[in-house]
């Protein structure tokens, strides 16, 4: 990829991103050198624009940023880094440069588990429950959710909150199987949730 360095006189805005919960963790500064090394160590390295040097993040308090990728904006001219913390990113302690916590919206995981799911699907690998769900048809799938969305009403009604969150998850989990041999994946409900949300809806 081009950077370009130039325009800002060797030095463009990297923007820190954790990789896993997609917080913001920093803002930092890096010229050609820094980039390199970057790239070159696996640990993110920024330029010090005080004592005019590099300084590889954590390099004092064991505190790393582990990369994951790096992509140039549409004017090549900042960067988006994609990393793993090694604990506390700011220097005054805090997960953040903003005082955030880091920690995922559980939501995240359903894309990530709409993903396992569809490699479940593609490579069917053998042992696999989910493949055996894909093996037995969409008629056994459908069944599925139905039994499992049944007993989430029973622990609704007659259960305790553990069991039906466990129920509910069981539910969820097959429902997501079911669109995806549909071709459909969960974020097409949360899309007609969205499409809902709008005070203009009409129910169809």
């Amino acid at each position: 990829m081009e950077i370009d360095f130039d325009k800002s006189g060797g030095l463009v805005p990297a923007i820190i991103q954790d990789a896993t919960t997609m917080k913001v963790l920093m803002l930092g500064y890096m010229n050609r050198e820094a980039y390199e090394k970057t790239i070159q160590t696996g640990r993110v390295t920024f330029y010090s624009r005080s004592r005019k040097c590099l300084w590889t993040k954590g390099e004092t308090s064991g505190n790393y940023l582990e990369l994951v990728s790096i992509a140039p904006d549409c004017d090549n001219d900042t960067l988006l880094v994609m990393a793993h913390p090694c604990g506390p990113t700011c220097h005054k302690g805090t997960d953040t440069c903003w005082g955030e916590a880091n920690e995922a919206n559980p939501l995240l995981f359903l894309t990530t588990l709409q993903d396992f799911i569809e490699k479940r699907h593609e490579e069917m690998p053998e042992g696999s429950y989910t493949t055996s769900l894909f093996k037995d048809g969409i008629n056994r799938m459908a069944q599925k959710v139905g039994e499992e969305a049944l007993e989430a009403v029973i622990e609704a009604v007659n259960g305790s909150n553990e069991r039906l969150i466990y129920e509910g998850a069981d539910m969820l989990y097959h429902l997501t199987v079911l669109l995806t041999s549909k071709g459909l994946r969960i974020e097409d409900l949360a899309k007609e949730l969205q499409v809902r949300h709008d005070p203009n809806w009409h129910k169809h």
